[in-house]
Order: C-alpha cells, then sequence, then structure tokens
C-alpha cells in the first residue's frame, strides 16, 4: 500500500452492528479514503455484519482470538501491528484499551489512541468490577485521548485530561435514517404490524441497555393498549433471558425480534414509539437515529444531554418503575415530527464531522513528524 496512505488500526473487538461498530462504519463510507486506511480489529467469537460493505470499500478484516485469552491476544496484535506497519492505532474498547495499546506500544507504533464510548454502572455485575480494576490504567500506554462525549471522557480519563481530550463525535448518515413512509409500509407490513401501535428499542441485549426492564414496561402499556407490539433490533448474551420473561409476561406473542441486522434504519421506520431505558450510555447513538427518524423518544435519565437534541424525548427517572412509564408513553401525543433540519450542519452530521476526523489524524502524523525533526 502506498505509504502516502495512513493506515489506521481500529480494535473493535466484538463487531455486533452496535452503536460503536456503527460509528466506525459510518465515518469509513465518508472519509478520504485516498488519504486514510481503516483495518478492522474483529473478534473471532462474532459475525462480521458489515464485512461485505467493509471489503467493498477498500478495507481490511483482522480476525483476532478474544480479549479474555488475553495473552493470545496481546501476543497477536503485536505481531499484527508490526506485520502491518501501521500508522495509528485507534482503541474502541474503553478500559480494555490498555492490552491493544500496550501491544501497539511494543510494536513501536507511535500515535496511540485510546477512545472511550461508554461509562459503567453497578448494575452490570462482574463486568463493571473489570471496568473499575483497568481504569487507572487507560492513560498508561495511550499518546492521544479521545471520546464520543466530554461525560464519556471524563469518566474514563479523569478531568484533569479535558484540555487534552478530543470529541469525537458520533456522526450520522442523516439521509440514511429520515423518514421514508414507503419503507415504513414495507416492514410494517412484512413484519405483520399494521394496525398496531408499535414500541421500538435498538441495542445489544445486554444490562446496560436495560431490555429486561422494557419488557416490564410494555407488560404495563399493553394493559392500557392491546393493540400494541414490542420491536427489540439486535442481539446479545440476555437474549434467553428476554424471551422467557415476556413468555412469564404474557407477552411474547407480541413481541417481534429480528436480530442482529445492517439496515436498523428500516427498523426506526415501522416504529411508533421509541423506547431507551438504558442504565447508562456514554452517549446513546440509537437515541439520536431515532430522533434523525422523528419518533418520539421515552428515555432513562441517565442519557448524557447530548444526546438530546429535539424537544420530543421525553426523560424518566428509572426508579419510578415500569407502570409509570407506561402511563407516561400513554398520555402524550405521540406524533412522529419531521427533525432533520435540527440536524443538518449539526455535530451529528457525517459529511462534515468525517472530514474533521482526516484531518485529526493528518494533525496527529504531521506533529509526529515534526518531533522526529
Amino acid at each position: 500500500m502506498d505509504k502516502k496512505i495512513i493506515k489506521v488500526a481500529q480494535i473493535i473487538g466484538q463487531a455486533n452492528a452496535g452503536g460503536v461498530e456503527s460509528c466506525i462504519m459510518n465515518y469509513y463510507k465518508h472519509i478520504d479514503r485516498s488519504k486514510i486506511h481503516f483495518s478492522f480489529f474483529v473478534e473471532n467469537t462474532c459475525d462480521i455484519i458489515n464485512k461485505k460493505t467493509i471489503e467493498e470499500l477498500g478495507g481490511e478484516i483482522v480476525i483476532i482470538p478474544p480479549y479474555k485469552k488475553v495473552f493470545k491476544y496481546y501476543k497477536f496484535l503485536k505481531k499484527a501491528f508490526i506485520n502491518g506497519k501501521f500508522d495509528i492505532v485507534h482503541s474502541n474498547m474503553n478500559t480494555l484499551s490498555v492490552f491493544s495499546l500496550k501491544a501497539a506500544k511494543k510494536a513501536k507504533i507511535k500515535i496511540r489512541i485510546a477512545h472511550s464510548h461508554s461509562t459503567a454502572n453497578i448494575k452490570e455485575g462482574p463486568r463493571v468490577v473489570l471496568k473499575y480494576l483497568l481504569r487507572p490504567f487507560s492513560k498508561v500506554y495511550a499518546t492521544h485521548f479521545s471520546a464520543c462525549s466530554k461525560y464519556a471522557g471524563e469518566w474514563l480519563f479523569g478531568k484533569k485530561i479535558t484540555n487534552q481530550l478530543t470529541i469525537i463525535n458520533n456522526a450520522i448518515d442523516l439521509d440514511r435514517f429520515k423518514f421514508k413512509e414507503e419503507v415504513r409500509n414495507r416492514i410494517r407490513e412484512e413484519l405483520n404490524l399494521s394496525g398496531y401501535v408499535v414500541l421500538g428499542n435498538v441495542g445489544r441485549f445486554m444490562a446496560q441497555k436495560n431490555q429486561l426492564f422494557l419488557l416490564d414496561v410494555f407488560s404495563e402499556y399493553h394493559k392500557i393498549n392491546p393493540k400494541s407490539v414490542l420491536l427489540l433490533v439486535g442481539d446479545g448474551p440476555l437474549r434467553e433471558k428476554i424471551v422467557s420473561k415476556a413468555k412469564e409476561l404474557d407477552v411474547f406473542d407480541k413481541l417481534v425480534l429480528t436480530g442482529n441486522c445492517p439496515n436498523p434504519e428500516d427498523y426506526y421506520q415501522a416504529m411508533d414509539i421509541f423506547v431507551f431505558p438504558s442504565i447508562f450510555e456514554g452517549l446513546g447513538m440509537a437515541l439520536v437515529e431515532a430522533q434523525i427518524n422523528g419518533l418520539p423518544c421515552y428515555v432513562s435519565d441517565k442519557i448524557p444531554a447530548e444526546a438530546i437534541v429535539t424537544d420530543n424525548v421525553f426523560a424518566i427517572e428509572l426508579n419510578k418503575g415500569a407502570r409509570f412509564w407506561a402511563q407516561q408513553i400513554s398520555s402524550h401525543n405521540n406524533s412522529r415530527k419531521d427533525e432533520l433540519d435540527a440536524f443538518k450542519n449539526s455535530k451529528f452530521d457525517l459529511v462534515s464531522e468525517a472530514q474533521k476526523l482526516e484531518e485529526k489524524y493528518i494533525e496527529m502524523m504531521r506533529d509526529e513528524k515534526n518531533e522526529k525533526n
């Protein structure tokens, strides 16, 4: 590959079509790929939803061992970084970035970016213990610090690092997520949703996203409006629990599960109301996408303010309980609004944000070259 092209190793881990993976894919579609090349480092434990798109764009997929096999993971990355002759290692693994960035330093990669995409909450269980144990090491091997929001950056790196922090906004292709009535009609017909009010959620099935609580909310809402359906877009380790709980609550026949899919934008079209009761978020990309689509959004009070752009978002405290949530949802005039203008030329506009990221990589390379001289 022509050395004039800046080679970036994007450390993703599990490519499950979630917010982080979608964000990186969005940028790669719109960045100048004659100047910047991405290699996507993805664990061998997951399906690569965007494999075809990555390859069509000229990107590279590098299959890596899971981070849980830490010594094998570290050894593989170090060798891959050396052989690939990367200019930049950009790790999107939050607290786990310590392992990939240490390997990058050993491989003599001069530009090592630690990127915070999220925070933490005690309800994550054992996972949160690991996050807090590794958090003090988040700055050790990094040369640059970035985050999807100031809140996420301060959580991982601390407030003292704020003046060194680069906010890389999780920008979105607005046209992809804007409302399209013909797509709405097609998806609702395919899923037999005609005549139903569709509550929806997009996200990985894990404790953070709180879909088990969402089932409680839907159960209460369904008592108020029996002509309702819950559409869950995504998959994850809690799938079996979600199915089991839906059966216990006697709403399984009103639950639609899409699994992981490369076209979540189509399913927003089919929804009437978006419900996002996350326990915590670094930002909350699905909420931004839902707002672009014009959906009324009911969200937890744990969502960062940066993710709320329109006045069609209603924050509710999680401790109010499922019945209160259901009552709030049913009491509003839940009409879709054309919110596209609110996002044009904003920090979520992908065209302008991709150019900023491109310029940031070039600036890092220029600064590194100047230091050598």
